[in-house]
């Protein structure tokens, strides 16, 4: 997939649609952070949350239990979101592979071409400088005609 051009609405969705469970690398205990404001989001949505931070792996983030590694995490995966910055996208990649994730998902301004190429050919379907708790409501930005209310 080409990740200058825009997603598709339609390849989006069906991961939004489709994935349960998301562990979110880089989650923060901070309410005034933006991986905070987006976990709650997506929690709240419905999704099972896994927050990944080590500093504060055995704690919890509302409520959630914070993992240390994507490895610590004690169910299946659907989609890692990844909160940091591009340079550890690679590592992430490798290690969401590893847990058979279905989906990698790269945060605003985290982006890495060779990380979502890995994760291509290993199967997965990728989104890069992407916000989900943005894409959920995308939908309702724009007036559409065939849409019921």
């Amino acid at each position: 997939m080409n990740h200058d051009e825009d997603y598709p609405a339609e390849y989006l969705a069906d991961i939004l649609k489709s994935v349960k469970t998301i562990a979110m690398v880089g989650a923060s205990p901070d309410p005034t952070k933006f991986s905070y404001g987006v976990l709650r989001v997506l929690h709240e949505t419905g999704y099972d949350m896994a927050p990944v931070n080590p500093r504060i792996a055995g704690g919890d983030i509302r409520g959630i239990r914070v993992y240390g590694s994507l490895a610590d995490i004690d169910r299946p995966v659907d989609m890692v979101e990844v909160f940091r910055s591009s340079d550890a996208l690679m590592e992430i990649t490798r290690e969401a592979i590893d847990i058979g994730a279905k989906v990698l998902w790269a945060q605003i301004g985290v982006r890495d071409d060779e990380a979502a190429r890995l994760a291509e050919d290993a199967g997965m379907k990728v989104v890069m400088n992407r916000c989900p708790k943005i894409e959920l409501f995308r939908p309702f930005w724009k007036p559409r005609l065939n849409q019921q209310i």
